[in-house]
């Protein structure tokens, strides 16, 4: 019965993901209106034939700055695991495997931006250096370090002394192949789940900036300038806030399952 969970959940989040990358990306190329055309005469109009999610308090089609804000919240937390993962991924695989004082060194460093939420640290990074879709992605990317090298460098320290790991030492393979050709490939399945977790993490924290005012700036769509906008207009335009809000959950519950589901199915369960 637990297999068939597993099962169910990778099925699930792959289905779900692919159906809404998929159309994220159709975004990027064809909306069905401009998304920034703003007509008085359609303001708030209910969802219906011509306007799938209705129209916002301009008159925008909520269908299209969904699609297209969905897009910077791709772009911005695909960015964000670029720099994160790639970051944690060297120091976590280069602390587990040394040890040492650089090992003790860069996770005390580790340990202080921990103490800190992500998101904090982002608003006193994007604080300093100004708003933006890329600077956005750059403070989220450099929060989220901590985390991937904490993960990555238990995975290490775990797979050091195994038997394979030994074997290569004696054969006279160098840390550095050791490291990416031999450890990494077998962690995956961990590492995986962990950029799913993260890209999730990033996607709500840039949607909360944007809610905040700080994150993606007019006149780029986003989720979450999208579901602050609505907040006057609930009452009267619901679907301004249904739509973006339901296609955020829906992203997240995806890649979500997907991670959940590649850790049980090639992880072992671990």
């Amino acid at each position: 019965m637990k297999n068939k969970s597993h099962s169910y959940n990778f099925a699930l989040g792959l289905g779900l993901t692919i159906l809404m990358v998929s159309l994220i990306l159709l975004g990027f190329f064809w909306t069905p209106y401009e998304p920034d055309a703003m007509q008085g005469s359609l303001k708030l109009n209910a969802p219906g034939f011509l306007h799938p999610f209705g129209t916002d308090q301009f008159g925008r089609d909520v269908l299209s700055r969904v699609l297209v804000g969905a897009g910077s919240t791709l772009v911005i937390a695909f960015g964000t695991i670029l720099i994160g993962g790639l970051a944690g991924i060297v120091l976590g695989a280069v602390c587990g495997y040394f040890g040492g004082w650089l090992d003790e060194g860069v996770m005390r460093v580790c340990d202080a931006l921990a103490a800190f939420p992500s998101v904090l640290l982002a608003l006193v990074i994007i604080s300093i250096s100004g708003t933006g879709k890329y600077k956005v992605m750059a403070a989220l990317g450099i929060a989220f370090i901590p985390s991937f090298a904490r993960i990555v460098r238990g995975e290490f320290l775990r797979l050091r002394e195994a038997d394979f790991v030994i074997s290569a030492k004696l054969a006279g393979v160098s840390a550095g192949r050791i490291l990416f050709v031999h450890i990494l490939p077998n962690s995956l399945p961990s590492l995986l789940s962990a950029l799913a977790i993260g890209f999730n993490n990033a996607a709500l924290a840039e949607a909360g900036l944007s809610y905040l005012g700080i994150g993606v700036q007019p006149p780029d769509a986003s989720l979450g300038r999208m579901l602050s906008e609505s907040q006057t207009y609930l009452s009267s335009g619901i679907w301004c806030a249904v739509f973006p809000g339901l296609f955020l959950v829906l992203l997240v519950l995806g890649i979500g399952l997907l991670g959940e589901g590649i850790l049980d199915r090639f992880g072992g369960g671990r």
